[in-house]
């Protein structure tokens, strides 16, 4: 298991939000955290401790100029997602990005776009390919959603979508979104899920806000799921020190 650090830009400035309140309405917008610091503190901050795998997440428009200062400051060490489309593909990654996290551009108005997942493998490959699964509850079953995680898709996390998806990528990046960016703790059956059915390496995003929540995450997650975690650190506002999970991610 591995910490996996993250930048969320969102308007060329470094945030915490509550996801699911992403909208064209800047109104509905929760920030729970708005940094003094630029992105290139952070990455530097990253390369420092040796994390490696860490997420930029351009949140809506107006972030290229500060994704790429992060990026520019931690080159090959972190991964980029935010409206990527097989078109930008190559600029980002030439840019220093790991890997590309694809989300819109495969999963869009409550449709898989099958096309587009092929499109985009044939011009990076399976190794520098990250697919954002993004799911939420209903009927006691975790869907696909998309569109700022506002519309289901009929895309069911199980063990056959998540087989047919690995030979295309490299990775899975999960984010709870029921729970993500409250700090009201993780969503084990998810985690479970993940460790049981995935054949490739993934990253669970939400809900975390202590040490014991990261334990929790080793423990259901077999060992083999790395989290990443944004609002609940010290270094975004939070009560969680980064520097205590940094510790405890070295110990096991």
């Amino acid at each position: 298991m591995k910490f996996r650090p993250c930048i969320d830009l969102h308007q060329g400035k470094v945030k915490q939000i509550v996801g699911s309140t992403l909208t064209d309405d800047n109104r509905l917008l929760q920030t729970n955290f708005e940094a003094v610091h630029g992105p290139a503190f952070y990455a530097e901050l990253y390369r420092r401790d040796q994390l490696q795998g860490g997420h930029v997440i351009m949140l809506g428009s107006g972030n290229r100029d500060a994704a790429r200062e992060a990026l520019a400051a931690y080159p090959g060490g972190l991964q980029i997602g935010g409206g990527i489309n097989c078109d930008s593909a190559r600029e980002w990654l030439d840019a220093g990005a790991a890997r590309l996290i694809l989300t819109s551009y495969i999963f869009a108005d409550g449709k898989f776009k099958q096309e587009h997942l092929d499109r985009i493998f044939r011009t990076i490959g399976r190794d520098k390919l990250v697919l954002d699964l993004s799911c939420r509850l209903r009927d006691g079953k975790y869907y696909i959603v998309t569109d700022r995680w506002q519309k289901f898709t009929d895309c069911e996390v199980n063990t056959a979508m998540l087989e047919s998806l690995s030979g295309y990528c490299s990775e899975f990046l999960i984010h709870a979104v029921d729970v993500e960016g409250k700090q009201a703790g993780i969503d084990k059956n998810l985690i479970a899920i993940m460790a049981e059915h995935s054949p490739i390496p993934a990253v669970y995003a939400g809900g975390i806000r202590s040490l014991e929540d990261i334990e929790a995450i080793r423990e259901t997650g077999k060992d083999r799921i790395d989290f990443t975690v944004g609002s609940a650190l010290d270094i975004f506002g939070g009560k969680l020190k980064y520097a205590d999970v940094v510790k405890k991610c070295r110990e096991v």
